[in-house]
């Protein structure tokens, strides 16, 4: 397997790890914050082996998925959640925003990110 993609596949999986341990401790603005982070380095992944060059310098999922030409392969619940988990990458950091975030995510909500972030990423890996 190419290096760059082998580099951004080993990531993801200790940013899920992460988002898990953010659960048990009840830090849910960092449970949304790192299953963005698991999609976002999936889809670099994707991207990289898809197109043989280096993913560009972005947060965003939906510029990596169009870019990358993957965007369209995705179902339309798979569009939603990445619609969902964007702004939680860019907004995490600062602090007007926390407030509104904290009360968008709570455990049950959290719960579900962390599915629907396995899934999705499983989806990529069986792609690859």
């Amino acid at each position: 397997m190419d290096e760059k993609v082998k580099y951004w596949l080993d990531l993801p999986d200790y940013d899920l790890e992460t988002a898990v341990a953010m659960l048990k401790s009840r830090r849910f603005l960092y449970v949304g914050f790192m299953c963005h982070q698991t999609i976002e380095k999936i889809f670099k992944a994707f991207y990289t082996s898809s197109l043989s060059e280096v993913a560009p310098y972005s947060h965003s999922l939906s510029y990596l998925a169009k870019k990358g030409g993957f965007y369209n392969l995705f179902s339309e619940d798979q569009k939603d959640f990445i619609d969902q988990i964007e702004p939680l990458n860019i907004e995490t950091p600062y602090p007007s925003h926390k407030e509104r975030l904290l009360k968008s995510l709570n455990e049950q909500k959290c719960i579900e990110l962390i599915n629907q972030t396995k899934a999705l990423q499983q989806w990529i890996k069986e792609r690859l």
